[in-house]
């Protein structure tokens, strides 16, 4: 982790970049997550293991690894998906993954169910992956 003071109308305020090691993100020179003002924001997380490898064509099988990474910033953050208030998951097929969709936030969320986006996009980061998911969360 590190971390950057940066001041607002005169007040500090600490923005701390959460990583992981390996940290697949470093290349594209984007944070796998900040930790700022009692929140941490986790960048979009697909369904990729630690080679930076995408796990499967299966969707259920991407949405748990995209998830599971989730969890895994979130712990080096020091939080966990309990601490979840809001989820952002895009998806390339809507109508064929919906319900896949709520099987995914049965078995990462739980009541209170954090607030959730759910959008379709053309496409996302590499033409293989079906699902990403982006969290905000209380920092501990």
């Amino acid at each position: 982790m590190s971390s950057t003071d940066v001041t607002e109308a005169g007040s500090a305020q600490e923005i701390q970049r959460i990583a992981t090691t390996p940290d697949w993100y470093e290349p594209y020179k984007i944070s796998q997550a900040i930790k700022a003002g009692g929140l941490i924001h986790v960048s979009g997380q697909a369904g990729i293991d630690e080679q930076g490898r995408t796990v499967s064509d299966d969707f259920l099988a991407q949405g748990r690894q995209a998830f599971a990474n989730v969890e895994r910033v979130l712990a080096e953050a020091g939080s966990s998906l309990a601490d979840v208030v809001k989820v952002g998951i895009f998806v390339t097929d809507m109508a064929a993954d919906l319900a896949h969709v709520i099987t995914l936030r049965e078995e990462f969320l739980s009541e209170p169910y954090p607030a959730d986006t759910l959008l379709e996009v053309s496409s996302l980061a590499q033409p293989e992956w079906r699902i990403e998911v982006e969290v905000t969360a209380l920092a501990r």
